[in-house]
């Protein structure tokens, strides 16, 4: 264990070994932020995207069309500002506007909520574009077999929606990991504010942070190529041969 370095790899060593707690609990917690903030942001990110991609007939109730307008107003609205403005802020906004209505929130659960928001912002917009990008003839020919429009989107559509579409999931997850570094401003000990403290103890900032993007760069690569590995799997096997094919050669 190294006692006095000397040059700046011996303080990254000697930061890790000292601080190895301090790192393990602040990249647990950027895990657990970017994990849960991404699950129920794509959830809430589909309803979005659903809501949107709602067609308003003319046959529809007075009474629907009406609730699917401010459905489709309010989600409108929501995208709108969670893409235009910084995380950084909403964080900000979020936790002091939630404490100054009178509610109770630690810093974590506004964290997450922030994330939840910002994540669902955004898969709204790539949920819709996804959901255009499925051939119409697919839709058409689901309500003409008898299928609701319901069972047509959670059995036509979606499947092929969420794999268009996991390519940017895996990207938004990434990002989201990084971005939990912005939420050191609620004073949450995530990974950014772990590299900040151990810094600060022995003013070696750059060897403190040198060593906090080694550790981004290794989960941000792990992820990726998991999430590689998940785009394969679904896109299936390549050696098939057409029924069309096979039953020529015979």
């Amino acid at each position: 264990m190294i006692t006095n370095p000397t040059n700046s790899l011996e303080w990254i060593i000697y930061l890790a070994q000292h601080y190895s707690g301090m790192f393990i609990q602040g990249t647990l917690l950027t895990l657990y932020i970017a994990v849960i903030g991404t699950l129920l942001g794509f959830l809430l990110g589909y309803g979005a995207g659903i809501v949107q991609d709602i067609r308003i007939r003319p046959a529809d109730h007075a009474l629907k069309k009406a609730g699917l307008r401010v459905l489709k107003a309010i989600f409108t609205v929501y995208v709108e500002i969670f893409r235009d403005t910084p995380m950084m802020v909403q964080a900000m906004v979020v936790y002091y506007g939630i404490l100054q209505a009178g509610f109770d929130i630690s810093p974590i659960a506004a964290g997450i909520l922030v994330t939840v928001l910002n994540t669902g912002a955004y898969m709204a917009e790539t949920v819709r574009a996804g959901i255009n990008s499925v051939d119409l003839g697919q839709r058409e020919g689901a309500l003409a077999m008898g299928m609701s429009p319901l069972k047509t989107m959670f059995y036509i559509i979606l499947p092929q929606v969420l794999r268009n579409i996991l390519p940017e999931m895996g990207n938004t997850f990434l990002t989201n990991l990084k971005m939990t570094s912005v939420l050191n401003v609620l004073a949450i000990n995530e990974l950014y504010m772990a590299a900040k403290t151990a810094g600060s103890v022995n003013y070696k900032y750059f060897q403190s942070f040198l060593l906090t993007a080694v550790i981004y760069f290794v989960l941000c690569f792990a992820f990726s190529r998991i999430f590689r590995l998940m785009e394969k799997h679904l896109e299936g096997k390549k050696d098939y041969v057409l029924a069309v094919e096979y039953m020529d050669a015979q």
